[in-house]
């Protein structure tokens, strides 16, 4: 079995209740309903503008009309019903994965929607003793380089198991370590062995230090939704946009908060699960708090490498928010440091808080939402990064 950047639940990832993913799945929704009709494809290439002013569409449940002039079951269910809800029960395969009784390449990009779950099927494969094998290169989901990888695999690997022989030996774990002499990397599992979380910490000064603060201190800012903070580079689902762009015209927006290390001594290399535990309060009941790692090199250029989003309900409460960013495999170079964005959305990636927490799918008034991040001793907000020791 040869897996391109899929997994086996489609939709656990993308349609989540603590980070709804909106462009994604409407754009594929909008996708399959053009095929399902006379001249899909050339529908499809004519659509994108009408695509992007319908996720503008209040409430989101009338979205598909501006595109499609009818609802359509599937973008509806989509809205209605998160990734793990029992209405997806029979396209989610993830109890079976350890079940599988052939050999599995899996070949999955840094920024592809699926990677997280792909990743996951292949711990679940590895820890069950089952012959699998990984490769993640620097890409998007639909790119020539997936499919230039996918063929070579065809030949190399799904060729040699057809005919009943041993596909050329390799490492189980083959990575695009992106950043500073960037290439590719084999190791022995996923996430590797030899990495260690390690935090750090939000600073009152818009540093980032191993050092939990000592000084009290919080960052506020104004999130309103009519408004929202743009996504900027990223997960992509097409090979046309770029997923790592220069995010300074995004961090000066005063809805974006940054915290940034000193120039590194070293290089430091980052592989595996990144996560950020940011104290977080809003002036609405429900609000969304986006995380992104970058890196800044000499000149200022400030390129994302991953990033991810948690909706927090009853956030007027101070709460210890955790964000599971996408995972990565990144190596910064001396004198470049290492920065964290921390706001409220990444619009259209993902879908618009609108402060009241009321079903997606029919909310419709927007509300201007304040929000307060704190660090300081009691509350210290940090990102956590896997670092990989020297060798």
């Amino acid at each position: 079995m040869l897996v391109q950047a899929s997994g086996s639940d489609l939709f656990l990832e993308i349609l989540r209740e603590d980070g709804f993913s909106l462009e994604i799945p409407f754009g594929w929704g909008v996708n399959v309903a053009n095929q399902e009709r006379g001249w899909g494809m050339a529908r499809a290439l004519t659509q994108g503008r009408r695509v992007r002013r319908a996720l503008n569409t209040l409430p989101l449940s009338e979205a598909d009309t501006t595109v499609l002039g009818r609802h359509d079951d599937v973008i509806q269910a989509m809205l209605r019903y998160p990734g793990d809800s029992p209405y997806w029960t029979d396209v989610d395969h993830t109890a079976r994965v350890a079940d599988t009784s052939v050999p599995v390449s899996s070949i999955g990009g840094w920024f592809d929607a699926f990677t997280p779950g792909q990743l996951r099927d292949f711990r679940i494969l590895q820890d069950a003793g089952k012959p699998a094998r990984l490769t993640v290169g620097p890409w998007p989901h639909a790119s020539v380089e997936v499919l230039g990888t996918l063929m070579r695999d065809l030949l190399e690997f799904g060729a040699a198991c057809a005919r009943g022989e041993t596909p050329p030996e390799r490492a189980p774990v083959r990575l695009f370590v992106m950043g500073h002499n960037e290439g590719w990397s084999d190791f022995a599992s996923w996430p590797p062995p030899d990495s260690a979380p390690q935090p750090l910490y939000l600073q009152t000064d818009a540093k980032l230090r191993s050092a939990v603060p000592v000084r009290a201190g919080t960052d506020s800012y104004r999130y309103d939704p009519a408004d929202p903070t743009p996504a900027v580079g990223g997960i992509q689902m097409q090979s046309t946009g770029k997923s790592r762009v220069d995010n300074r015209i995004a961090e000066a927006r005063p809805d974006v908060l940054t915290y940034s290390t000193d120039p590194l001594e070293e290089a430091a290399e980052v592989i595996g699960e990144v996560a950020a535990e940011i104290w977080f309060q809003s002036s609405r009941p429900s609000a969304d708090v986006f995380v992104r790692l970058c890196d800044v090199d000499p000149s200022g250029r400030s390129l994302d490498i991953c990033d991810g989003l948690t909706t927090v309900t009853d956030a007027q409460n101070l709460t210890c928010v955790r964000i599971r960013l996408w995972p990565t495999a990144y190596r910064f170079a001396p004198g470049h440091r290492i920065r964290v964005q921390v706001s409220s959305g990444a619009f259209p990636r993902y879908n618009r808080n609108l402060g009241t927490g009321e079903p997606r799918a029919t909310a419709a008034t927007l509300h201007v939402a304040d929000q307060t991040v704190y660090h300081d001793l009691n509350h210290p907000s940090a990102i956590i990064l896997p670092v990989r020791r020297a060798p």
